[in-house]
């Protein structure tokens, strides 16, 4: 009897897993249209983040936005939304959001790596993107002082509300050695 039921639980946690790797992603489009409804009602900048699952400072980026004394300052201040491009193989269906490359290309981001990130204000256009750097280039995952500085300046840039205290508490904790 408990092989049985161990068994049929098997069977459908592999259907169930199957299943969820059928439904396609949902589109860069709707993700946005999602996104600056949250910001119209909180009056929030979207912070745009345009990532791979192969992207090492990608996943950086993220844990360092999800640390405890980084996201309480950013959840504040932004509506942080990712998109999912430039997956390679089967990924490229299971994980990229239709519509995702077209948006990059649309914000300059075609040229720039991941991670690559844009701020969009309550009307939906764009205020900053990361390619703040000498020649345009992208910040990324900020990790040398010049690109910590640079992403200080497009934080300030792009959210109104944010207080000298909260950039500081942002900037200090990129300055932490990991």
């Amino acid at each position: 009897m408990i092989r049985g039921t161990v068994l049929s639980l098997l069977l459908v946690l592999a259907f169930a897993s199957c299943a969820a790797q059928l439904v396609p992603p949902p589109s860069a489009q709707s993700i946005l249209d999602t996104a600056l409804q949250q910001a119209h009602v909180s009056d929030r900048t979207v912070f745009v983040i345009f990532h791979a699952s192969w992207c090492g400072w990608c996943h950086k980026l993220d844990a360092y936005l999800n640390t405890p004394a980084v996201k309480p300052v950013i959840d504040a201040n932004f509506i942080v939304i990712h998109i999912d491009v430039m997956e390679r193989g089967a990924k490229k269906d299971s994980l990229e959001n239709p519509g995702g490359m077209e948006m990059l290309k649309r914000w300059g981001g075609e040229k720039s790596g991941v991670p690559f990130y844009v701020f969009l204000n309550l009307k939906g256009t764009k205020i900053g993107d990361s390619n703040v750097m000498p020649d345009q280039q992208n910040i990324g995952y900020p990790g040398s002082e010049e690109e910590i500085t640079a992403f200080g300046d497009l934080l300030k840039k792009t959210a109104p509300h944010m207080t000298g205290t909260e950039l500081a508490t942002i900037l200090a904790r990129l300055r932490k050695p990991s």
